[in-house]
């Protein structure tokens, strides 16, 4: 499952370039995103209709930066066909999994780092079985880019609480 912050979201068919990532992460950007891989990075958040759950900049802009970090071959699974299929399920699933979203943020501790950590892993896990089979190379991708994220973050954020947050979070699902 990809976040997406509420800021304003890049129409599916601009091209990514380097200027849409972190510095480090653009020097990396090999070959132009597949528009429905475009859709799936920046425009989750309208498929997942939350009122509470949120994603903080700072885990955004390190998942950013790592999504620049993979490598030709991993940047390879990011297909038309693999994302094509996770913005169906998300589409069709979208307003369950938002719920279960909600729910989780509201009840998990804070600071808001936390609550995004525990809230968006719970669903996760949780739905993941249940994403299409044509996604599992993409989903390896995105357990890389999001472990990558969270390693950085459990020594990089500022407040103890997060780091803590982060560090529990990296593992992933």
């Amino acid at each position: 499952m990809t976040a997406s912050p509420q800021a304003q979201p890049r129409p599916p068919q601009q091209a990514v370039d380097g200027s849409s990532l972190p510095a480090t992460a653009a020097s990396a950007q090999a070959a132009p995103v597949p528009p429905a891989c475009q859709e799936m990075i920046f425009k989750t958040k309208e498929k997942f209709p939350t009122t509470r759950y949120t994603v903080p900049d700072e885990p955004w802009n390190a998942l950013l930066g790592a999504m620049g970090n993979l490598t030709p071959a991993e940047q390879a699974e990011l297909t038309e066909t693999a994302c094509a299929a996770w913005n169906r399920w998300a589409a069709a699933n979208g307003p369950t999994v938002a719920t279960d979203l909600d729910n989780r943020y509201r009840n998990a501790a804070p600071p808001a780092c936390n609550k995004f950590t525990v809230s968006t892993l719970g669903a996760i896990k949780k739905y993941a079985p249940g994403v299409p089979a044509a996604t599992r190379r993409l989903e390896k991708v995105v357990k890389k880019v999001w472990t990558e994220a969270m390693t950085k973050l459990s020594t990089s954020a500022p407040d103890a609480a997060c780091r803590t947050a982060y560090s529990a979070a990296k593992t992933g699902w």
